[in-house]
């Protein structure tokens, strides 16, 4: 009796030690050699991205894998777009075959859904659109050979533009990105709990969508009138901060408070590359400045990555 109670106490704390490993263990997207995110405006932006390989800096990761911020702002991956928008949206599939063959990436991250609803109140046709678009990109991204980390839209935050009377009730004749139907962030909860339903199909989903909505809530719980972005849509330096917090910890990493000169010199190096990539691979968005050559942004971001494990060692 007492040596089978023995044997079964030591299984017991091999699978809890095997179990601990294993929590430990970093997720897929560490192992990676290169990580492209692609997205809208929050993701062009660039601060959640820049939080996110900060992270892994300040984490110590040996092997970090080369991140690059592919994101395109009013850009969709249903193709829609809101009557009078001033160009018609960017559709992400436009260039995502290119982005795959030239960047080749071992791990695509994805984050769409805000402006695929075009700031209307939810309507069946446009869900599935949006479906078809995620669906497609589930497809052209696999068929690369690249793994998917599928992330769920934002909370579209009303507040701001409620208090600017920029809100629309249900029935109007139009809405857009600047005259938004009032409840319209019932459409991205919608949209994000249609991406968490798709766990079985890539290879990660993280929610945005509930810790950004529990952060405004419990900000709002001593100040009513806390907001992280100015219209709802474009999340300031803390909503970015909570979005890559959300994204490193899915990756199992524990978020640390980010030296700022690291976050300066990683989001530098980030938009430089951002840059020169978009102009290589090309896209439908107007207005976006182009970038350097990519052999001559390599060259400056290695000096800035010079800088930052410098910094980085010095710490």
């Amino acid at each position: 009796m007492h040596t089978h109670f023995l044997c079964f106490v030591s299984l017991l704390l091999i699978s809890a030690f095997a179990n601990a490993c294993s929590a430990n263990e970093p997720s897929f997207p560490l192992l990676a050699k290169r990580i492209v995110f692609l997205g809208d405006s929050n993701t062009f932006a660039g601060g959640f991205v820049s939080v996110v390989e900060s992270q892994i800096i300040a984490s110590g990761v040996d092997q970090r894998p080369e991140i690059i911020n592919l994101g395109l702002s009013s850009e969709t991956c249903c193709g829609l777009s809101e009557p009078s928008h001033p160009f018609p949206r960017p559709n992400v599939h436009e260039r995502l075959g290119r982005a795959l063959e030239k960047l080749k990436p071992d791990v695509v991250v994805a984050c769409y859904g805000m402006n695929d609803g075009i700031y209307y109140p939810l309507d069946d046709d446009r869900f599935a659109t949006y479906q078809a678009g995620v669906n497609q990109l589930i497809e052209t991204v696999h068929a690369s050979g690249a793994k998917l980390v599928l992330m769920t839209p934002p909370p579209y935050d009303a507040l701001p533009m409620r208090e600017k009377g920029k809100l629309l009730p249900a029935g109007a004749a139009e809405y857009s990105w600047n005259d938004v139907y009032e409840n319209y962030d019932d459409v991205m909860k919608a949209y994000a709990g249609w991406v968490v339903k798709q766990s079985d199909r890539v290879e990660m989903v993280i929610d945005l969508y509930t810790p950004v909505t529990e952060h405004l809530r419990a900000e709002r719980a001593t100040n009513p009138k806390f907001v992280m972005s100015s219209d709802g849509v474009h999340v300031d330096d803390e909503g970015h901060r909570v979005i890559g917090e959300a994204i490193v910890k899915a990756w199992g990493i524990t978020p640390k408070k980010l030296d700022p000169t690291l976050l300066k010199l990683v989001r530098q190096r980030q938009q430089l590359m951002r840059d020169a990539w978009l102009s290589e691979i090309g896209h439908q968005r107007p207005g976006i400045a182009a970038g350097l050559p990519v052999d001559e942004a390599i060259t400056k971001a290695s000096a800035i990555d010079r800088q930052i494990q410098s910094h980085s060692s010095l710490r």
